[in-house]
């Protein structure tokens, strides 16, 4: 986690002008760094804050390139325990070039303060009196993006793997996620290493024992956008959207194939399990050979429009898209939607408010779990319905 002297120099630098500008000239903020002598690198250094008054509070400070959620709640937290049984009026400030709102969330539930350099900062002192919490960069900025071999969340592959995981209760293998998303063991093993250090899941040796699938599926929306990743084209429905859905569904009951073909996501989807709002557009996912979109506007009785749209059908860059479709019996008989997990995603990276129907989707799945999420990787191929 430390950084190198000569950075850890700057670093301590940068956050020490950071506060004394948030504080203001009637404070003095200044910081002595740590030298031991064993040849440690690691950055502690002591911050003091003195007010006017001359009441002044003193803070450790790690000086870190990356912090994880998994630092956070482990070595960091054990330090910050130690420093806690060694003054219980000291605390530990960690102060990083940029700090991810999970690992922040991670060090503010362990009572440890931070500051990063794009204003993400968390301070709390009881004497002199200092509270201060502001919100910087969500994502990391560019100069600060550490190189790193292990993927992201974002991408196909990487949106397959999650649904599978939140799809599906542990325990499993890496080589039976490779096998059951169909990619490469090496890219599986890298990708389970970035969410084992993000806390979105937990290992027991080679084992996953554990997926944290709502904060996944939050993870993974951060990192997409549904509208860029599909783009989507824009239809009219002359009839009207709920015209589209009975046609939907005729089509569906007299070819059980077409399932494959077209399914609902977005607003409509969401609607029959939490419903949260009137109105929206209908957003039909086909696969993504442009041909599809013609023929399923077609089919369905859309005209393409440049502005003005009630219907979108969106590309499907994936097959993961198709796994485990769901039907809400009651409402939309015979309509098929995307499975729950996939719905989840959408929203959550969709615009307008379809954000917040991904977090009334998520309370459902978490009220709901056992109906949806399988035992173990053969199920995948099964429909859910509701």
């Amino acid at each position: 986690m430390s950084v190198h002297s000569s950075t850890e120099q700057s670093l301590l630098e940068q956050g020490r002008s950071t506060l004394q500008d948030l504080l203001g000239r009637d404070w003095e903020v200044t910081v002595r760094p740590e030298h031991p002598e064993d040849g440690d690198e690691g950055g502690d250094a002591t911050l003091q804050i003195k007010s006017g008054d001359g009441v002044y509070a003193e803070m450790l400070v790690e000086a870190a390139s990356r912090v994880t959620p998994k630092d956070a709640a482990g070595a960091l937290t054990s330090k910050a325990h130690l420093v806690r049984r060694v003054s219980r009026f000291t605390r530990l400030l960690v102060v990083s070039p940029w700090i991810s709102p999970m690992t922040q969330d991670a060090l503010r539930r362990s009572g440890i303060d931070y500051l990063d350099l794009t204003g993400n900062i968390s301070l709390r002192v009881s004497r002199p009196a200092i509270v201060i919490h502001t919100q910087g960069a969500e994502r990391a900025p560019a100069s600060h993006r550490a190189v790193s071999n292990k993927p992201l969340l974002t991408g196909l592959k990487a949106g397959r793997l999650v649904r599978l995981l939140a799809d599906t209760l542990p325990p499993y293998r890496a080589t039976e996620l490779a096998e059951g998303a169909r990619l490469s063991l090496p890219y599986v093993s890298r990708l389970l290493d970035t969410l084992d250090d993000q806390l979105l899941i937990e290992r027991d040796g080679k084992v996953v024992v554990s997926v944290d699938w709502q904060r996944l599926l939050r993870a993974r929306a951060e990192q997409t956008d549904l509208l860029r990743s599909t783009e989507p084209t824009g239809m009219l429905a002359p009839n009207g959207v709920n015209a589209v859905l009975k046609r939907l569904a005729d089509r569906n009951q007299m070819n059980p194939g077409y399932q494959r073909e077209v399914l609902v996501t977005g607003t409509y989807a969401a609607r029959p399990l939490a419903p949260l709002s009137v109105g929206g557009q209908l957003m039909l996912y086909v696969q993504e050979d442009p041909l599809n979109v013609e023929a399923a506007a077609d089919d369905l009785g859309l005209m393409p429009v440049s502005e003005g749209a009630d219907v979108l059908i969106l590309r499907a860059k994936d097959r993961s898209v198709w796994q485990r479709p769901m039907m809400v019996r009651a409402v939309f008989a015979g309509v098929w939607q995307v499975g729950l997990s996939q719905l989840a995603t959408d929203c959550l990276s969709g615009p307008g408010r379809m954000p917040a129907e991904g977090e009334r989707i998520l309370e459902f799945m978490a009220a709901h779990e056992q109906l949806w999420r399988k035992t173990d990787l053969s199920h995948l191929g099964e429909p859910t319905l509701f």
